[in-house]
């Protein structure tokens, strides 16, 4: 296969270490609740203003704070102490519970309603739009406990899931195929840099890089977030000296750039992510960016962008072109870009025989990692993709059971498979599009089944292959797997206390959306016109979507 320069240079970051260690203690524990409790509710929060929460950020004051307290009691952070805290944030910031609050502004939404579906989403994603608990705006309410039950047995299943296929994959790949994982390095070395010791720092380049870039966010930060919200308390209207979530020009360009959707989003964070991504990746979007300015406006006086009109903002004009023409076309240039993916994987095997190891190193990992028995992780996958087919038929009894065994059995091993090659050898994610949704449809055409329950159920579709690159990360940073599996038992049930706690607690100071979270408000309506479009293609009748889908945009995109 090609050699990038680029992805050997970041393949060639780090070296394998020989010794691991757990990391877990009690620092670790302190702070799960640290980010559960005051970390989570703020980036929750973020989400539904800014439409970005504090993830990354999150992560790196919990590790600093704690960093910053063993200092002062004569004392450091061993290397695999800051990367369990540094994994212990990502997980106790999932939110779970923060699904929600879309569920309960999806059956009440204009959209639901413009589009007829509103009757059709059933009780065990949300309550009715007529429920009192609507009206009271609160989780604690008997409507909500199977939806909640439902949400949390799915966690239950995804997080012990964790440990199945995703981690096969990893041995086989890293420890037979002997992949090198590009992009692993990369994760490792931000909280490797943390570890260096005080010498290291003065002549290190981490640790510079590191806190220069914690200052710009920081004086962004307070500007683009802070201001809004501390004057959104103090005075009528909050003040932002950034619009958010962006500058809305679509209106004023629409003279010169008809169907074009010019709203200009001024988030310094965008910047920053250009920089890390690869040159030609930059590149292709900012093709994708001047193709799209100039072909709108011929689609447009070519009656093709015919449902947009003067007067329509970005959200509008985004859906209104989605419709009629780049939804049909995206769903080609997906299949193409997913029959690339696959042929280089081919390709790959013939080229990589060389460098393999053999079956024996499957079952005799590196000593002191962690490692649990291959077997353990194979039985594992397959004890979890049951419960997800068990809990599908008693959801959606209608539709065909041999679906749910097709996705979990056949499609998910062989999709992940393909990933973790492309994530070992280019650092590259692979995805298959619209397999769900056009398995949905053939259900729905060729089986009799009629309804939307199908979108919400819990389906066996999933592709591990990505969960390669997090446990190379374990590895590069000589963290132990056990230490790794305690801290799953820890953070899990802080995270579903703390996400539905702070759920009902942000859903209880204003309805969502409304003006108090602006990005919701801007950009909610959008995902559902977009989500529910798609999901009347499974009702009776020629649905919205079946109109909105053309063949020969389809295969222009191909």
């Amino acid at each position: 296969m090609y050699d990038d320069k680029e992805l050997k240079e970041y393949r060639d970051l780090l070296k394998t270490p020989d010794h691991f260690e757990e990391g877990f203690d009690w620092k670790t524990v302190v702070g799960a609740v640290f980010i559960g409790f005051l970390m989570m509710p703020g980036s929750m929060y973020l989400q539904l203003v800014i439409g970005s929460g504090i993830g990354p950020a999150a992560r790196w004051v919990t590790i600093i704070l704690f960093a910053e307290i063993a200092k002062r009691a004569h004392t450091s952070l061993k290397q695999q102490e800051i990367f369990m805290l540094y994994y212990m944030a990502g997980a106790a910031l999932a939110s779970p519970f923060q699904g929600l609050l879309w569920n309960q502004y999806l059956v009440q939404s204009d959209a639901a309603k413009m589009l007829g579906v509103a009757e059709f989403i059933p009780s065990w994603v949300a309550p009715p739009a007529t429920s009192k608990s609507m009206a009271m705006r609160t989780f604690f309410h008997r409507d909500w406990l199977i939806p909640i039950l439902l949400l949390i047995g799915s966690q239950v299943i995804q997080r012990v899931d964790h440990f199945g296929l995703g981690y096969a994959l990893y041995r086989i790949t890293s420890d037979v195929e002997k992949l090198p994982f590009p992009m692993a390095p990369v994760g490792a070395l931000g909280t490797m840099a943390l570890a260096e010791s005080a010498e290291d720092k003065k002549t290190g380049w981490k640790w510079r890089v590191f806190s220069i870039g914690g200052v710009i966010g920081l004086a962004f930060g307070a500007i683009y977030v802070l201001l809004p919200v501390v004057s959104g308390l103090l005075f009528t209207e909050p003040i932002r000296l950034i619009p958010i979530p962006w500058i809305e020009l679509t209106r004023h360009t629409e003279g010169v750039l008809p169907a074009v959707a010019t709203g200009l989003q001024l988030d310094l964070g965008l910047v920053f992510i250009g920089m890390v991504l690869p040159f030609w990746a930059v590149i292709g979007g900012l093709v994708g960016l001047l193709i799209t300015i100039v072909l709108n406006p011929v689609l447009w006086r070519h009656g093709i962008l015919h449902r947009w009109h003067p007067g329509m903002g970005t959200v509008d004009t985004i859906f209104a072109n989605n419709f009629d023409f780049y939804m049909s076309f995206g769903i080609g240039l997906g299949l193409a870009i997913g029959v690339i993916g696959v042929w280089t994987v081919i390709r790959s095997f013939r080229e990589e025989e060389k460098k393999r190891g053999t079956w024996h190193d499957l079952f005799n990992p590196p000593p002191g990692r962690g490692d649990f028995n291959f077997w353990i992780a194979i039985g594992i996958y397959v004890c979890s993709t049951l419960s997800y087919v068990l809990l599908c038929v008693w959801l959606v009894p209608n539709f065909p059971w041999i679906f749910f065994l097709g996705y979990g059995f056949i499609y998910t091993p062989v999709i992940s498979y393909i990933t973790a090659r492309m994530e070992g050898i280019a650092g590259q994610f692979v995805s298959l599009p619209l397999v769900r949704e056009a398995s949905f449809i053939a259900g729905a055409k060729y089986f009799g089944y009629h309804g939307i329950e199908i979108w919400y159920a819990p389906i066996p579709i999933h592709n591990y292959g990505a969960a390669t690159v997090g446990f190379r990360e374990i590895e590069l940073t000589g963290t132990s797997l056990r230490g790794i599996i305690k801290a799953e038992l820890v953070v899990f049930p802080i995270v579903m206390v703390a996400s539905l706690l702070f759920s009902q607690f942000i859903w209880r100071l204003a309805p969502i959306p409304s003006a108090s979270y602006p990005y919701a408000q801007e950009l909610w309506h959008l995902q559902a016109l977009n989500t529910l479009l798609m999901q009347t293609s499974t009702l009776e009748g020629n649905s919205l979507f079946f109109q909105a889908l053309n063949s020969s945009y389809v295969l222009s995109g191909l």
